[in-house]
């Protein structure tokens, strides 16, 4: 397997190992938690010129970041259609007019040609529960593009508007990686891998947004059961402070209720990141035979 790439957004992987490392500080003001489409596009040429054509699994910094795959995932090479795994704690599917950013990204990913399915897996935030549910882009789901895999969350009111069959809920989370792997058993579809460390428990791995309830094991055991189907991977939901100068961006997260890392805090928690990093790196070699 070819080297794992950082796309260097946030200094939160500066000490990576065997990695290929791509400076895009530049970049972080503008395209961090969001930005517009001419914004969006210009990104895309740049990593476009910048990216090695062929790489192992990318690292992107925070979770800030997360609609980075949508570019990665537009770019992989495939002659035929495959699906996408997210494990993300949030639907990522959220409405944004505005452009693209960090929780609209999925919307995106399922409208291309060549993603199949899109599964977002380990969805514990109320963005799911019935009070969210217009902020929800439901045509995705509708068309059978993405499914959700929720945890704890009461969405009852998917069935009430005829989307039960996209939303498997479950209210422990060994239930739903059985379920789930069940699911990925039944063809044998290439995936593309998309991890947000935020499904983690926060024992497991502190990050910059509100925590699911997924321990390591859970995500290293659907990784395995993708053996010989992966046809890319990345990871996000490094932990990083940045201060916004744009205001609307500062509204937002704080509509979010993103929480505010100390300082102090920082190097213990990216510490705890790198052994995380591993573990995910390696179970993500072995399936693809590395």
């Amino acid at each position: 397997m070819s080297k794992s790439l950082v796309l260097d957004f946030d200094a939160s992987l500066q000490a990576f190992p065997d990695a290929d490392i791509v400076p895009l500080t530049d970049w972080q003001e503008a395209v961090r938690f969001g930005c517009g489409m001419t914004t969006w596009r210009k990104l895309a040429s740049e990593l476009q010129a910048k990216i090695p054509p062929d790489h192992g699994t990318v690292f992107m910094g925070s979770g800030d970041f997360h609609h980075i795959s949508h570019l990665l995932i537009a770019r992989c090479p495939s002659t035929q259609p495959f699906d996408v795994v997210v494990f993300d704690n949030h639907p990522d599917n959220m409405r944004f007019p505005f452009g693209i950013h960090c929780g609209s990204w999925v919307r995106h990913v399922a409208a291309l040609p060549h993603v199949r399915t899109v599964h977002v897996v380990g969805i514990s935030s109320g963005d799911v529960g019935w009070r969210h549910a217009w902020e929800n882009y439901l045509l995705p789901l509708y068309a059978g593009r993405i499914h959700y895999w929720t945890l704890g969350v009461d969405t009852r009111w998917a069935g009430v508007v005829g989307l039960a069959s996209r939303f498997h809920s479950f209210t422990h989370r060994k239930a739903l990686i059985e379920a789930f792997i069940a699911w990925l058993q039944r063809d044998d579809t290439s995936v593309y891998l998309s991890i947000d460390k935020d499904v983690l428990d926060a024992s497991v791995a502190r990050t910059n947004w509100d925590q699911g309830h997924f321990l390591l094991e859970d995500i290293e055991r659907v990784i395995a059961e993708l053996q010989g189907r992966l046809v890319g991977s990345d990871i996000t939901g490094e932990i990083s402070i940045h201060h916004y100068r744009a205001r609307w961006k500062r509204w937002l997260s704080a509509m979010d209720e993103q929480p505010v890392i100390a300082p102090e805090q920082l190097a213990a928690w990216q510490a705890q990141q790198i052994a995380v990093n591993h573990r995910l790196l390696t179970g993500i070699r072995a399936a693809c035979g590395a």
